[in-house]
């Protein structure tokens, strides 16, 4: 499985050349790109070759995951469908899975981030990360999208079969933000040449949008999608405002200086969506930030109301699947969080943060 695997990932290899290169932004590299911080040192992953780490990174999606198995069930909702299709004017998040939400802004636009609704986050359909809970809404049941945020180019959250049926979605394709690189990426794989719907961003860089302003911010992170273009694409977060809120969308991200450079430019947030799974071995934080670091992200930041992402859905990181909920709840108290200022969704779920209320049909099992 693993030899498929490298087989599969090696006819895209090559060698890159970055053409965005800006020799004036440290952040650019000839060949690419590259994190403002160097990686925290507690957090260093063992040595390993060029092969070795990919094939240690493989066996991770092709182990059978019995380890990653939640201690309890995680129980999905059925999605308040009636709700989403007509919301306009109430600001509302609802989770998918992983790092797919709808976020509809209450001034009519519809988004959705790093949208994955495939069975695996891999390059093959038969092996790699296996969706452990459905979408919380089905690709075909989804209002229409206005505007697609894309953090990276990772397969958990850069999907070509989701994004080319929202390309094809009825009334128009949304507008695809998306950083360095990656807008070429859909450039060549998903609009057929068409770029009258791409938006590309480097670090800092604003668009507007619908009366929106949404900014790409640097954060601690990498980027590839076979084992020869590593940072080939650049990765970032977004902070979206509106004349009704704000929202902040992590993408994934390692806990670094890049959070106090973000707080130091905005003054707090109303809404934010922050990973806090794939943490386990600690290297991993490196890229993917704990609970206990997410919490600190929600109070540097001063975000009013944070939801935790990128857990339950697939078995990236070696903890249990439930496990970040549960260490989130013990962080909150640590660091005198209260508990419905950073919590977490189920599956199909809305919240609304002008009320601070939860809207979904009635309850389902994982298996539905």
């Amino acid at each position: 499985m693993t030899s498929a695997l490298l087989a599969a990932l090696a006819v895209t290899g090559c060698t890159n050349i970055n053409p965005h290169y800006d020799a004036a932004k440290p952040h650019h590299t000839a060949e690419g790109f590259r994190n403002n911080y160097p990686p925290n040192p507690a957090y260093q992953r063992p040595e390993l070759g060029f092969i070795e780490g990919w094939i240690s990174r493989l066996k991770n999606w092709t182990t059978p995951s019995d380890s990653r198995e939640p201690s309890a069930p995680i129980l999905g909702v059925a999605p308040d469908l009636p709700f989403v299709s007509v919301n306009r004017s109430e600001p509302a998040l609802t989770w998918i899975g992983h790092a797919t939400f709808l976020y509809q802004t209450g001034t009519g636009v519809n988004i959705l981030t790093d949208p994955v609704f495939e069975e695996r986050a891999s390059p093959l359909s038969f092996a790699g990360p296996k969706r452990h809970q459905p979408p919380g809404i089905a690709l075909a049941a989804l209002p229409r999208i206005d505007v697609v945020l894309i953090s990276h180019s990772h397969y958990d959250h850069l999907s070509v079969d989701s994004l080319r049926a929202l390309w094809r979605q009825e009334g128009g394709p949304p507008v695809m933000l998306a950083p360095l690189g990656v807008d070429l990426w859909l450039e060549k794989n998903i609009t057929g040449g068409d770029r009258s719907k791409i938006v590309k961003l480097d670090w800092w860089d604003k668009t507007s949008i619908d009366g929106m302003e949404i900014q790409l911010l640097p954060v601690h992170h990498w980027s590839s999608r076979t084992p020869w273009d590593r940072n080939a694409t650049l990765w970032g977060a977004f902070a979206l405002k509106t004349a009704k809120s704000s929202f902040f969308f992590s993408g994934d991200l390692g806990y670094s200086k890049d959070i106090a450079d973000i707080a130091a430019r905005f003054n707090g947030f109303d809404l934010a969506a922050i990973g806090i799974g794939a943490y386990q071995p600690v290297w991993y934080r490196n890229s993917h930030v704990s609970p206990d670091e997410a919490v600190r992200i929600h109070r540097e930041l001063k975000i009013k109301r944070s939801v935790g992402m990128h857990w339950g859905t697939f078995p990236m990181g070696q903890e249990r699947l439930d496990q970040a909920p549960i260490d989130l709840a013990q962080a909150r108290r640590e660091q005198g969080v209260a508990d419905d200022a950073f919590f977490v969704l189920r599956h199909g779920e809305t919240y609304l943060p002008a009320s601070n209320a939860r809207r979904n049909g009635e309850q389902r099992s994982p298996s539905q």
